[in-house]
Parts: structure tokens; C-alpha cells; sequence
């Protein structure tokens, strides 16, 4: 199945360029979109809030989604790479046209796909370094840091969000992918999970 996905913010834009775009790059190429999805959402709302969530948990194996650019897919570099990595890992093609991405079974791909692990291994420790220094400084600033002896919270940064998550966890997204999403690490999604899920 081929699939033209366009997405646009705001309903002042319109969906029409990058539709042309994708018509004129098919019949250079003989190619025929089989399903367009077209939506007016923000890219900073998480995949599983917009069409591209239901797209995402309907692509099989070989087939081809073809955007005008990666912005398309996402606000944000981290979201970007969770989505390019669900299709990698599922044998989904994707192919963009301003950015010529060719995202399938091929050397780009797993270059990309050691890119994807390597940024990702480089943001956790920038992460676990910032958070040391933030630490050392309220400790030198006389702060007692961490929670009473023996207290715990009843509300946590993901309370609320269950359903959005267990429904990101059938779509096979991993834990630090959705801690990623949340703002938190893949142990409070491993602790969140066991306690409210």
C-alpha cells in the first residue's frame, strides 16, 4: 500500500502545496498514491492524537509513505526519530521529497538507525550530566533534596495520562520512547506502568 500523508498547523495554511508536491513526485517516478491523510494538527501533539497514530498502527510490511518533508511528522527531533524508528522496525518505507530521505532496507537506513541509538545514548548522558550538576548546586546551596522519609505521592507527572500510554505501548513504542515523549526517564514509565496500569 502507498500512502501520501500531508500535515499542516493551522487552518490559515493550506494543504494544497504539499499535496502537489507529492502528486508531481509520483508522476515523475510512476508512482500511485493509493490512501491520502490529510490533517490540520500541530506537530508537537504526540503521533497517537493525530491521524498519523491510526496510520502508524495500520502500515505493514513494504509499505510506502510517502510526506513532503520529515518536519511533517513532528515538531521535534526526538518524536521524529521514535516515529522513523517504529517504521524501520516494522519494514515500513518512507520517503520524503524536499529532505530525499529513502528510509527502508538499505544502507542510509541502518546508518540512520545507528544515528537514532547514537543521539539517543549522547541525550541521556548530556541529560544525567545536567541533572549531577543541577543536583551538586542545591546541595550547595543548604537544599535537602528528595522526598520525606517514607512518603510517597499520590499524584505523579503522568497521572492522567493511562490511556494515551498503554495505548502507546501496544503500538510498540518502548519505554524510554514514551518517557522521552512525557518528559520523564524510562524508570518512572516502568514504575508508572506497574502501579496505575
Amino acid at each position: 500500500m502507498i500512502y501520501g500523508y500531508i500535515r499542516v498547523s493551522t487552518d490559515k495554511q493550506t494543504v494544497d502545496n504539499q499535496r502537489y508536491e507529492i502528486e508531481r513526485f509520483c508522476s515523475k517516478n510512476d508512482i500511485k498514491i493509493e490512501q491520502w491523510i490529510e490533517e490540520t494538527i500541530s506537530g508537537n501533539k504526540s503521533p497517537d492524537k493525530r491521524l498519523l497514530g491510526s496510520l502508524l498502527t495500520e502500515v505493514k510490511r513494504d509499505d510506502l509513505i510517502i510526506c513532503s518533508e520529515l518536519s511533517r511528522l513532528g515538531r521535534n527531533l526526538f518524536m521524529i526519530m521514535s516515529i522513523l524508528n517504529h517504521l524501520m522496525r516494522n519494514d515500513v518505507r518512507i520517503w520524503t521529497i524536499k529532505d530525499n530521505y529513502r528510509l527502508g532496507d538499505n544502507i542510509q537506513s541502518k546508518v540512520l538507525a545507528f544515528a537514532f541509538g547514537l543521539s539517543a545514548e549522547i541525550e541521556r548522558d548530556l541529560l544525567s550530566q545536567r541533572t549531577k550538576e543541577a543536583l551538586a548546586r542545591k546541595r550547595s546551596e543548604g537544599k535537602i533534596l528528595g522526598r520525606p522519609s517514607g512518603r510517597k505521592s499520590a499524584r505523579v507527572k503522568l497521572s492522567g495520562n493511562e490511556h494515551e500510554i498503554l495505548a502507546l505501548r501496544e503500538k510498540q513504542f518502548s519505554k524510554s520512547a514514551i518517557g522521552r515523549m512525557y518528559g520523564v526517564s524510562r524508570m518512572t514509565v516502568d514504575a508508572f506502568l506497574k502501579e496505575r496500569c
